[in-house]
């Protein structure tokens, strides 16, 4: 008896851990899971089907294949559906452009998009976090700073995701949590 349940629970494990899940990275999720598509695919909340790239025309479809494509390390492919979408004033499609570009080490290219996603909403958090990812990737501690008391504003304090991923971004490269005093 004992070892019918061993191998039932085994059964149940396997079966368990072959249910397609999303794993996003930093944030900015939908609360749900995406299942994993294949082929080249990508999921289309729309129909709750996989479907081809192109097949995607509404915006939060495009938003949701470009993060998960993005955030799976596909980010030319990312930027080349992202770049479909048909609102091109969307904060997180901005954000999404500009991690992508960052990540393939366009680090300029990201920052534009970066900067204008904040430009259109100054309080996501999100993108503060990346684009003090990208101040770092360029040397800039102070500016990596800025970011995280920007971040630290929005969110009311120091309980956020996106302060705590640049906070400990920052310490990697060798800053804290307070920003170098200047001498004069």
């Amino acid at each position: 008896m004992k070892r019918i349940s061993t191998s039932l629970a085994a059964a149940f494990l396997a079966a368990a851990l072959s249910v397609p899940s999303s794993g996003f990275a930093a944030g900015g999720g939908s609360g749900g899971d995406t299942p994993t598509c294949t082929d080249g695919k990508v999921y289309d909340k729309a129909t709750k089907k996989c479907v081809s790239k192109s097949s995607l025309n509404d915006q939060e479809s495009i938003f949701e294949a470009g993060r998960e494509l993005a955030y799976a390390g596909e980010y030319g492919e990312a930027i080349d559906l992202l770049s479909r979408a048909p609102d091109k004033q969307d904060k997180r499609v901005l954000n999404m452009l500009g991690y992508s570009h960052r990540k393939l080490g366009m680090i300029d290219t990201g920052i534009a998009y970066y900067k204008h996603s904040i430009a259109v909403d100054p309080q996501y958090a999100l993108v503060r976090e990346y684009y003090g990812e990208a101040l770092l990737q360029k040397g800039d501690l102070a500016g990596a700073h800025n970011q995280l008391q920007a971040i630290r504003s929005i969110c009311e304090g120091e309980d956020c995701e996106s302060y705590k991923m640049l906070l400990a971004a920052i310490e990697s490269h060798g800053g804290s949590k307070n920003p170098p005093r200047r001498i004069w």
